[in-house]
């Protein structure tokens, strides 16, 4: 079930960074409504909801998951792990669309309703997707790079398993419009913030993502883009 669902992202590797061993359960209906709670608890993290359970070792990456037979447990718990280890090398997951262009990415962050399925929707064929949902953003050298994820949004569509230099990130808004409009890095960080998927309860890996976040906005244009929904709004990623 997770090899169809993540197909475009499978691979055989000998030393994993992470290696779960999975115990399938029933679904406990006690637990149906239980929010994610993530926290370290000495050397290993431990996360779980109402769906599963999971813990690991913070420095060997070995641990267990105990879930019921669906592919959501699983996507969550990717989401998890994924956001802490991007934490703990300057890098994060983030609540936006983004497509490679022209050997460049460009993210669209926005929340549920700004646009960012509308605008993937409306990609040009020479822009290639890596997402409509989750973007994965991780320092390299001097800059970021943008890789294609697994985690699709209302398009239900993987994205390609690519990556490429971080050229801009565009602030979704929909408009009767197409505009351009650049945004200070306070302003920048603010919303950025808001958008940077993180849910572990650690004090030292928030201190990190809140540097990372200041030194994106920082070295990447951040503007805000007002768009009507069709394909012309693509005119302004470049």
């Amino acid at each position: 079930m997770l090899e169809d669902r993540y197909r475009q992202f499978v691979a055989r590797i000998r030393e994993p960074g992470f290696r779960f061993d999975v115990t399938l359960a029933p679904p406990n209906p006690a637990r149906a409504d239980q929010d994610v709670r993530v926290a370290r608890e000495g050397m290993r993290w431990r996360a779980e909801r109402g769906d599963f359970t999971a813990s690991w070792d913070a420095t060997s990456g070995r641990g267990w998951i105990r879930q019921s037979m669906n592919p959501y447990s699983a996507d969550t718990l990717l989401r998890i792990v994924h956001s802490i280890a991007l934490a703990q090398t300057g890098g994060f997951l983030l609540h936006a669309a983004s497509a490679v262009r022209n050997g460049r990415a460009f993210l669209f962050p926005g929340v549920s309703g700004a646009g960012k399925t509308t605008l993937s929707r409306l990609a040009p064929p020479d822009a290639r997707l890596l997402t409509d949902e989750i973007s994965y953003v991780t320092k390299h050298g001097a800059g970021y790079r943008a890789c294609g994820t697994p985690f699709a949004g209302e398009l239900a569509r993987l994205g390609e398993n690519i990556s490429a230099p971080i050229a801009g990130l565009f602030f979704l808004e929909k408009s009767s419009h197409n505009q351009l409009t650049t945004m200070e890095p306070g302003v920048a960080l603010r919303k950025l913030l808001r958008n940077i998927l993180f849910l572990a309860n650690d004090e030292d890996l928030v201190s990190r993502v809140f540097q990372a976040a200041m030194e994106f906005v920082c070295l990447v244009p951040v503007r805000s883009m007002q768009f009507t929904p069709d394909a012309r709004a693509w005119g302004l990623v470049r």
